[in-house]
């Protein structure tokens, strides 16, 4: 197996993560509060966010040749996500992990 550099394998773990959060948080905590936690905007930049972080990391564990490309637009939708995450209640880890998401596809799109 062809070992990834570590700011791939940062990067892919940080995308799952976030991923995992995203969608998580959407499907339960957004869902339960309602209100602006499923206004359509902020509920479709969640379901984004989750959808972005899995394909980032699907191409980064295949070796895509477009994953420098990939890893800026997911760093861009996570940054949205977790500005908007914000300013909502109990979306703390949302924020957390699109922050840190952001920062590690910024590094592996260099």
């Amino acid at each position: 197996m062809h070992a990834f550099s570590k700011e791939i394998s940062d990067c892919i773990d940080a995308s799952l993560h976030c991923q995992k959060v995203c969608l998580g948080l959407a499907m339960t905590h957004c869902l339960e509060m309602g209100g602006e936690h499923v206004a359509p905007q902020h509920f479709r930049l969640m379901i984004d966010c989750a959808a972005i972080c899995a394909t980032t990391a699907d191409f980064m564990l295949h070796k895509s040749q477009f994953h420098h490309e990939l890893c800026r637009l997911c760093a861009t939708v996570c940054r949205a996500c977790a500005e908007d995450c914000a300013r909502l209640d109990g979306m703390e880890d949302c924020v957390e992990a699109c922050n840190a998401c952001a920062e590690a596809c910024t590094k592996a799109a260099h």
